[in-house]
């Protein structure tokens, strides 16, 4: 299990992460979301290890990450950013893996077939396609405890982001690996991630179970003989509303059954229940925080 307490991390007189309090259970994968510079990155660099918290602490299976290097053995992590050693082949970094973890051979060559990788490949010259799914295939070859990537499906072809999700799907059923995705494809977040965190403003704004989440946040389209007051919907947890003569469209957060039953009593001649992706539950509660309405 992965803990994560009061954590906090600034660069300079910028204030990035502002308390973040946060546990990932085994067995589970997490997308993380936000808009651009609310932490993503710098939170998956602390619980890997590259980044000292200013304060706060990270711990997998009871172990700190950052005053605990042992336990740092366990965790595969995948930057958005990738750099190698100048001259270096897929091959090569073989041995710079091998002097570092549990390198498994048999899934290094497995996975070599997998992404379509060649040993003799020079890593200048790949794409950054390939080149992350050499990173991938290197992450995936250590048997971590705990995975992070940071946009993992950026510059991924729809084949490799396939076999990624089917790679990841067995890694967490067979081994009960851990993994936290962090990417602004929620679309593609949705298919894999059984819970999610939204940071906003350096704090967790929002986490859980993403199944239940989307099931407790619904569209409303509702036609009435005249138009409405805004005022008849007071009450509701809105998130989104727009209103056109005597037809409303709403977005409301709470259970289906006692929203519905309350939108009923507004005496509607339509009402339809529609079901949220995880792009639009994330849009939604940004617009509901004021994003957007400047």
């Amino acid at each position: 299990m992965l803990k994560i307490e009061h954590l906090y991390k600034s660069f300079g007189d910028t204030e990035v992460l502002k308390g973040i309090d946060l546990t990932v259970e085994d067995g589970s994968i997490v997308g993380l979301v936000g808009i651009n510079g609310v932490g993503k990155s710098t939170l998956l660099r602390i619980i890997a290890g590259v980044y000292k918290a200013d304060a706060g602490s990270v711990q997998l299976d009871g172990h700190d990450t950052w005053y605990e290097p042992q336990i740092r053995e366990k965790i595969a992590y995948v930057s958005d950013e990738q750099y190698y050693p100048v001259g270096s082949t897929v091959g090569s970094l073989r041995l710079l893996y091998e002097s570092m973890y549990a390198f498994d051979v048999q899934l290094y060559e497995k996975y070599l077939q997998v992404f379509g990788l060649y040993p003799k490949m020079s890593m200048a010259s790949l794409s950054k396609g390939m080149r992350r799914r050499a990173a991938l295939l290197y992450a995936l070859c250590i048997h971590p405890r705990l995975i992070l990537l940071d946009e993992a499906y950026d510059g991924l072809e729809p084949l490799a982001r396939l076999n990624l999700k089917k790679i990841l799907s067995a890694m967490v059923s067979d081994e009960n690996v851990s993994v936290i995705i962090a990417s602004h494809s929620l679309r593609e977040l949705e298919d894999i991630c059984d819970s999610f965190c939204m940071l906003e403003d350096g704090l967790a704004l929002r986490h859980g179970d993403l199944a239940e989440s989307k099931g407790m946040v619904h569209k409303y389209q509702i036609a009435y003989r005249e138009p409405p007051e805004r005022a008849l919907f007071d009450g509701l947890d809105i998130l989104h509303y727009e209103q056109e003569g005597r037809v409303v469209r709403l977005v409301v957060r709470g259970e289906a059954e006692e929203v519905t039953a309350r939108l009923k009593e507004s005496e509607p001649v339509l009402l339809d229940v529609l079901p949220v992706s995880f792009e639009e539950l994330f849009l939604y509660e940004l617009e509901s925080r004021g994003y957007g309405n400047e």
